[in-house]
């Protein structure tokens, strides 16, 4: 299987731009940077041809800022990267993440089982569930509840295609996008323990939004919590009949 490495990169997150070269050094030549979209110069026009709020159930319930509209369109430029190169898949990897050592066993796992499952998070956070397959001290399971972040993944040409259009135009954050798998049909895999390490903090910090207020931040939670068991419900395994 060919991979094609990608790292999303906004220009202008200078602070970045070193950890970037850290992981073009770590994935080699064939690795290649996209030019993340700043969600921050998108005219009202492009925001609202890329976002259209509540096409889909459950419905989001907030709207989207534009730097999350950004991150959005930016892995949409990295899934119509793959279909206009000549690999299998992509190895898609935001410009915040450091490779554990052990990185490559976590990444043929998960290649051995993309056939079948289409797109595999690298996750930077733990998660428990029943083995599909063992790699050294990796795992590869499928949870109920697709895990949110996007920092690492590797996808096949079908799924990015498919993904393409199911999310032209969008309602939601990528990362919730991708955890209905009973609208786009493709229930993500995940691999545990974590394969890659966030530094956002160590690198400048989120470009994708501001701190809020605190009764906007209870609000928001609120809010939050209700989607989350909608989306519980409709994650659930569906019952065959007859």
């Amino acid at each position: 299987m060919k991979i094609k490495p990608f790292i999303i990169h906004l220009a202008r997150a200078t602070q970045r731009r070193s950890q970037v070269q850290k992981i073009l050094t770590a994935l080699g030549p064939n690795s290649e940077v996209i030019d993340a979209v700043d969600g921050m110069a998108l005219t009202q026009a492009e925001l609202s041809s890329a976002y259209q709020p509540s096409l889909h159930a459950p419905h989001y319930p907030f709207q989207l800022r534009p730097g999350e509209t950004g991150c959005f369109l930016s892995h949409r430029a990295a899934w119509a990267a793959l279909l206009e190169s000549d690999a299998d898949a992509a190895l898609v990897l935001e410009d915040d993440v450091e490779l554990t050592a052990d990185f490559n066993a976590a990444l043929d796992l998960a290649q051995r089982h993309l056939g079948d499952i289409g797109y595999i998070q690298l996750q930077t956070r733990d998660y428990v569930g029943t083995a599909i397959d063992r790699q050294g001290s990796y795992s590869l399971i499928q949870p109920q509840i697709t895990p949110l972040r996007t920092s690492g993944q590797l996808i096949c040409r079908t799924s990015a295609k498919l993904l393409l259009d199911a999310s032209a135009p969008f309602d939601r954050p990528v990362d919730t996008f991708l955890q209905m798998h009973w609208h786009t049909g493709l229930h993500l895999g995940v691999v545990s323990p974590a394969c890659i390490t966030d530094r956002t903090a160590e690198t400048g910090g989120s470009t994708i939004g501001a701190s809020k207020p605190l009764f906007e931040k209870i609000q928001r939670e609120w809010k939050r919590t209700r989607y989350r068991s909608k989306v519980k419900h409709l994650s659930k395994p569906r019952s065959s009949s007859g």
